[in-house]
């Protein structure tokens, strides 16, 4: 892998100086890569229903003159020659095109001189070795999922001599066990180097909460429940932040939901920090202008707004500091902080009211008070004095981070779990949270 790895990255730098010795004076461009090579197997009731390897990756060019721009996207064979070719007549048709684009006032032209080389090596399942390490635990159970392992490349060049690598070797195992009812508990394994003990003990936990999900299902009234929300649905809460929250843009658009936490209006729980931590390593600090994030960047410090995610676009519109933020100014590699909630403590604590797993079907249904509704998914249960009593229904919520992360939060947990992205459209996605589990007083339910 090193070596093929090698060749990437000198074919990829050879179409980079070709555009360079190409490009016309008054011309600006970057040149983005993305490329993995992976093996992806799928299970069903516990067997094999599809195998094999993907070698993949494409180049997007922007070229950029005269206050306008344009992107040509063309695959990445490899082949130096070949991929310098496709370059070269990609950089000539976006010419021809450029004239007749509308002038953007707030184009953002590449600039400075960042560098960076960042490949991180693994200890993966060999590929025949992949079927027999997962079944080998859930040979009796109704298992479904999917792993997908292997290295993803992320490259980046401009006109102006920035130049980016990145390149990880990780694996996902996104599965469920399903109970002959067809109640399903939902888990996700991930991370550079196969742990079989720490695999072992996820489909122990899963197989436990099983057996809990035989019993018959109890229905909850609608109301406020005191709710223990598991590391998964925590990531799921998180995720919303980026869906017009955190960035820049929608705070002067007025579209965010965090807009009374930057007014300073409101603040939440002192026990809720949030960061931007790129000293995982999960995914690239670089962006798509090749400008580089700050190691760690604090965005909830104790529960007050320090930092939105600012891109240059809209430091640029808005008079602002940009600070590395991607496109969409969305997080990327966020953290959030443990608390003091130790694992033993949580049923105890939680005393009685709702243990929720994992959540979907999350949106806003309130952006301007931070209101999200969703529903309760896989493995939820009802616990009273201390003690899982029975699953649930299936339930709605609605209610509002100013409140579950603010005055009606109990604790996080003493301790994190790295939820990954699992996506695999278009291309193996990377990155995911390091989130705690989080103890919630009176969450609200609505049907």
């Amino acid at each position: 892998m090193k070596e093929e790895l090698t060749a990437l990255e000198f074919s990829f730098n050879q179409v980079l100086e070709t555009l360079l010795i190409k490009k016309l004076e008054g011309e600006e461009f970057t040149l983005k890569l993305s490329s993995e090579r992976s093996q992806f197997t799928r299970f069903n009731h516990a067997k094999v229903r599809q195998t094999g390897c993907v070698a993949d990756g494409c180049i997007q060019l922007t070229l950029m003159a005269d206050q306008r721009s344009s992107s040509r996207q063309f695959t990445f064979t490899g082949n130096w020659e070949k991929d310098s070719q496709k370059a070269y007549k990609a950089l000539q048709e976006l010419r021809e095109e450029l004239p007749v684009l509308p002038i953007d006032p707030y184009l953002v032209l590449p600039s400075g001189n960042n560098t960076s080389r960042e490949v991180h090596y693994s200890n993966l399942l060999a590929p025949e070795t992949v079927v027999s390490s997962i079944l080998d635990e859930v040979t009796e159970l109704d298992f479904t999922g999917i792993y997908a392992g292997g290295v993803v490349i992320k490259g980046y060049g401009d006109s102006s001599g920035q130049k980016h690598w990145f390149a990880t070797d990780t694996f996902t195992l996104d599965y469920s066990l399903f109970s002959s009812s067809g109640q399903a508990v939902k888990g996700t394994f991930a991370g550079s180097h196969w742990d079989l003990a720490n695999y072992t003990a996820k489909i122990s936990e899963a197989k436990k909460q099983l057996q809990l999900l035989s019993r018959p299902a109890k229905e909850v009234p609608r109301g406020q429940y005191k709710t223990y929300f598991a590391p998964a649905a925590v990531a799921d809460l998180l995720q919303m932040l980026s869906w017009s929250a955190v960035g820049e843009a929608d705070i002067q658009q007025g579209n965010s939901a965090l807009a009374a936490l930057s007014r300073k209006e409101k603040q939440l729980s002192a026990k809720f920090s949030l960061q931007e931590n790129f000293q995982l390593g999960l995914v690239p600090r670089f962006n798509e202008l090749g400008e580089m994030a700050a190691p760690e960047l604090p965005i909830i410090e104790n529960g007050i707004l320090v930092n939105s995610l600012v891109n240059s676009r809209t430091a640029k519109e808005y008079q602002k500091t940009a600070n590395g933020a991607n496109s969409s100014e969305t997080l990327r590699t966020p953290e959030i902080r443990p608390g003091n909630l130790r694992l033993e403590q949580i049923l105890s604590n939680l005393d009685t009211g709702l243990y929720l797993s994992n959540l979907h079907y999350l949106n806003w249904s309130d952006r301007p008070t931070g209101r999200i509704t969703g529903m309760t998914r896989y493995a939820c249960f009802w616990v009273e004095n201390g003690e899982i009593i029975a699953p649930i229904e299936n339930l709605r919520f609605d209610d509002s981070l100013y409140r579950f992360w603010g005055d009606n939060l109990v604790d996080f947990t003493n301790f994190q779990e790295f939820i990954p992205e699992v996506g695999t459209y278009d291309s193996r996605q990377l990155g995911g949270s390091l989130v705690p589990g989080m103890l919630v007083n009176d969450f609200t339910y609505t049907l």
